[in-house]
């Protein structure tokens, strides 16, 4: 959420708001301005829905899915920047920001590489209070963190395409992003249910969902959301906040 920057509107259904548990919200590297920013937390206010920062790479040109080269101590405190604009805003609705969760780029890249996942490390543990930080399941970072003492979030995704050693296929490969909520359905319930997850090249892996990653900017997102939650309510499977799960 929160991704609209001046003229350019990227705006999220009432009625995928009063599904959904949790929200990522631009924090104005990759997407987002204040008024924007502001508008996506009042509304999470609003819906009753956990409010989640989703830093980037200082990439409006390439929406921050563009790899970048930046140090640890320069991606710790673009971390700090970011997380701590939205914080404000939160402050000021009164709003607990309970997750971090990196966003594109930064959070593929971030996943498996120990140099730029230390960064983000050092960032979280600066912060205070220190909220949840969401990773990719079974990712260096995620383990990373655990080591550290942050609470993690697993996040799996029903509406992308896995690699045989767990991380997502590229966006430019032919079949990397799924769009028939059926499908994105049956693959939520077997993720959290079975714990695991159909690859690209018709393998299976193991999978820990903590929380399910649906894209907001995909075409038919609200119809996605709804599919998705009516089959995980159908396989009682029951949608909370991740702070009341981690």
């Amino acid at each position: 959420m929160g991704e609209s920057f001046g003229a350019w509107r990227i705006d999220v259904s009432p009625a995928l708001l009063e599904r959904i548990s949790s929200a990522n919200i631009a924090c104005g590297f990759h997407a987002g301005d204040p008024m924007g920013m502001e508008e996506a937390v009042l509304s999470c206010r609003e819906h009753g829905v956990a409010v989640g920062a989703h830093p980037g790479f200082p990439d409006l040109v390439g929406f921050g899915r563009r790899e970048m080269r930046v140090s640890a101590e320069e991606l710790r405190t673009d971390l700090l920047y970011q997380v701590g604009a939205l914080a404000a805003l939160c402050t000021s609705a009164g709003v607990e920001l309970q997750h971090v969760k990196p966003h594109g780029a930064l959070y593929n890249v971030a996943a498996n590489d120990t140099h730029l996942a230390q960064g983000l490390v050092e960032g979280m543990l600066s912060l205070r209070p220190r909220p949840i930080l969401l990773a990719l399941s079974g990712s260096r970072l995620a383990q990373m963190a655990e080591e550290a003492g942050l609470r993690v979030g697993r996040e799996a995704f029903a509406d992308r395409a896995y690699n045989q050693d767990g991380t997502l296929v590229s966006r430019s490969v032919p079949g990397a992003l799924i769009h028939d909520p059926h499908v994105i359905a049956r693959r939520a319930v077997r993720m959290i249910r079975d714990g695991e997850v159909e690859t690209l090249d018709a393998g299976v892996i193991s999978i820990r969902a903590d929380s399910i990653c649906v894209h907001g900017d995909t075409p038919g997102a609200t119809e996605i959301v709804l599919r998705l939650v009516d089959a995980l309510h159908q396989a009682r499977i029951e949608v909370v906040a991740l702070r009341d799960l981690v």
